[in-house]
């Protein structure tokens, strides 16, 4: 009997142990440096651009407000951006909008927000043009 359970165990540890490492844990993402311009997450489908606006001006100056809409649906993908006029202004929007780190939860269009400066885009390498694989006769 104790011989079974021995070799019931080898057998479920031969199964349970994987060939293949563990992928390493992803790199936390490095914060932006402060700047005027923001990047807001957690947005309705339903927040307009004139909305976002109206939600961040009591902060400053809002130059630019853009929600990034869908292409098809023309919908909110849930994100968009915020430009002030100056860098204290939008520490300011940050600390008042962002529900990570505000007092209270803080609602637009009966979600929650998060705001925080956004990244500059990083240069993508430009396309090949032609087909992806090459063929050898």
């Amino acid at each position: 009997m104790a011989v079974a359970a021995a070799a019931r165990a080898g057998f479920r540890r031969l199964f349970s142990v994987s060939a293949f490492a563990a992928p390493p844990p992803p790199a936390a993402r490095p914060a932006a440096e402060p700047c005027n311009n923001l990047f807001v997450s957690g947005l309705n489908k339903r927040t307009t651009s004139n909305g976002l606006k109206e939600a961040f001006s009591k902060f400053g100056q809002v130059i630019e407000a853009r929600v990034i809409t869908d292409r098809i649906s023309g919908y909110s993908r849930g994100f968009g951006f915020v430009k002030y006029a100056t860098v204290q202004e939008a520490g300011e929007a940050i600390k008042g909008m962002d529900g990570k780190t505000s007092v209270s939860l803080q609602f637009l269009d009966g979600w929650v927000i998060f705001a925080e400066y956004a990244k500059q885009r990083e240069a993508t390498q430009p396309s090949q043009q032609g087909a992806p694989y090459e063929y050898s006769s």
